[in-house]
């Protein structure tokens, strides 16, 4: 298209932009005049009930006398407490996300042998097909992993020799490979994205036998595929935290959504990455690190609680950072005295921050943790309990480790693929499945046709 014609269809663009304003207008008062629960939420803040599950909980709150009741926060994986998961595995000194996944997948923690031949089982499966990287990912690079990770996943169904039988072992296979291929393919998406978009050179290295997968990753996504045990220890234990969060969560119901269709396993799949995309789910940790930026850069005196104060209250009036009005990494749809997640993760980043030389930092993400409840208050008038959540400190965490932005998000989709194939398999398989299908209130008046030359 030649630059003339694009400047004609850009002028086109914005007047139908300005043609869909003037007819797509919803009075927000249709909200609460039809008693439409805006994102699947109650009046409460509490989400409506839309199925039942086995797999994962999320607790915040307890309610009393009909009203909301903040608490401790508490991840449960099947039954199991996660504070209690890792320090069962960490205690022994072993990586746990391989142990989770069974957990996850299969309802019950394996045994020695069980978690070895499980082991062993994602291991045999890491190898992309022949010629997958050339063809999927080579040939068409994206600046987004993201949008790669979700291109491949729905590529992978041309691969499978049976991608729609829907039996149970099917779909565990499926799962299977899914866990232990998505780690290889957000490595190599990273390497051509770094090679055609930030002109370095191209390594793309193969998974190694006998490595779990948060080692298998940091050789991978590393030129010189070298990495320390703590660092590999650590990167397992962010994969654990975000393994599941609840049928609930936007990406996990996303998937369960599609999966009550019966349509195959990439598609349900494919869907869920693309929800976790999103700023307001999986790159939340992303719009972190970029508002720390816009904090380290305007706030002088990192240790004065005024100034930090007064930053923040210039975020949420919109008038610095991203204009959002947002404060990210506080706040949770559920959380509220504590994030579990953030709990753990905090500790662990502060021990690495002392061994790295940035405690001042790590001491910036305690203030604003410590600050945003009583600006919240102060500029907005909201005095409900605010907590720090998992992004707040994930995302500093890989930072630590050197783990480019670029791939927080997708180290997200890595661990959740383990909780979005639990929730396929139990939404496929519960008693009396029936496809996901709410109700949307219809306002538009009815009106006649008119003939075209009469418009």
């Amino acid at each position: 298209m030649q630059n003339e014609d694009k400047e004609i269809a850009k002028g086109f663009i914005e007047s139908l932009c300005g043609e869909y304003r003037r007819h797509n207008y919803i009075d927000p008062a249709f909200y609460e005049t039809y008693n439409v629960k805006r994102g699947l939420r109650n009046a409460d803040g509490t989400g409506v009930m839309a199925g039942v599950t086995q797999i994962g909980n999320v607790l915040g709150y307890y309610v009393q006398d009909g009203e909301r009741v903040p608490m401790p926060g508490k991840l449960v994986y099947r039954g199991i407490d996660v504070e209690e998961l890792i320090d069962g595995f960490m205690s022994e000194g072993r990586f746990g996300f391989e142990e989770t996944a069974y957990l996850l997948l299969m309802g019950s923690l394996p045994t020695r042998g069980q978690l070895s031949a499980f082991q062993q089982l994602l291991s045999d499966h890491r190898s992309l097909p022949r010629m997958f990287t050339e063809d999927m990912i080579l040939k068409a690079p994206s600046p987004d992993v993201m949008n790669k990770l979700a291109r491949s996943v729905l590529a992978l169904y041309s691969y499978d020799d049976d991608p729609d039988d829907m039996s149970l072992p099917n779909q565990l296979r499926q799962a299977v490979q899914l866990i232990a291929r998505v780690p290889v393919i957000v490595a190599h998406a990273f390497a051509v994205k770094r090679h055609y978009y930030d002109n370095e050179s191209l390594y793309l290295h193969r998974p190694q036998e006998g490595l779990s997968v948060a080692e298998n990753f940091l050789y991978s996504v590393r030129h010189d595929n070298r990495y320390t045990d703590q660092e590999a220890k650590l990167l397992d234990l962010c994969l654990v935290l975000h393994a599941e969060h609840g049928g609930g969560n936007n990406s996990a119901f996303a998937c369960r959504v599609l999966s009550s269709s019966g349509t195959d396993t990439y598609s349900a799949i494919a869907a869920a990455v693309g929800s976790l995309k999103g700023p307001r789910h999986g790159g939340a940790n992303k719009k972190v690190m970029e508002m720390f930026s816009h904090i380290q850069e305007n706030v002088h005196d990192w240790k004065d609680d005024d100034e930090v104060r007064a930053y923040l209250g210039a975020l949420l009036r919109k008038e610095a950072g991203d204009r959002s009005g947002l404060i990210y990494g506080m706040g949770h749809a559920i959380y509220t005295l504590s994030d579990p997640r953030a709990v753990i993760l905090k500790r662990f980043a502060k021990k690495l921050a002392a061994t790295k030389g940035m405690l001042d930092e790590f001491e910036l993400y305690e203030s604003v943790e410590r600050l945003t409840p009583e600006v919240l208050l102060s500029v907005k008038g909201e005095d409900k309990v605010v907590c720090a959540n998992v992004d707040l400190f994930s995302g500093m965490v890989y930072k630590m480790m050197g783990i480019p932005q670029e791939l927080y998000t997708p180290l997200f989709a890595v661990a959740r693929m383990v909780g979005w194939c639990a929730h396929r398999i139990e939404e496929v398989y519960q008693p009396g499945n029936r496809i996901i299908r709410p109700a949307y209130k219809a306002v538009a008046p009815m009106r006649t046709f008119i003939p075209l030359d009469q418009r």
